[in-house]
């Protein structure tokens, strides 16, 4: 079985927290620049 010690567990539940950030903010990005795109094709329908 693998190490189950207190450090152990903390730094995988670290490591997970900072795979979910990264994640987090990946999709935060996208969905930031899915809305800049459609803000551009509004903008350029109006002229």
């Amino acid at each position: 079985m693998g190490d189950r010690s207190p450090k152990s567990v903390q730094k995988t539940a670290g490591q997970k927290q900072s795979k979910n950030n990264v994640a987090a903010g990946k999709k935060a990005a996208l969905i930031t620049s899915q809305q800049a795109t459609k803000a551009k094709a509004a903008a350029n329908k109006k002229k």
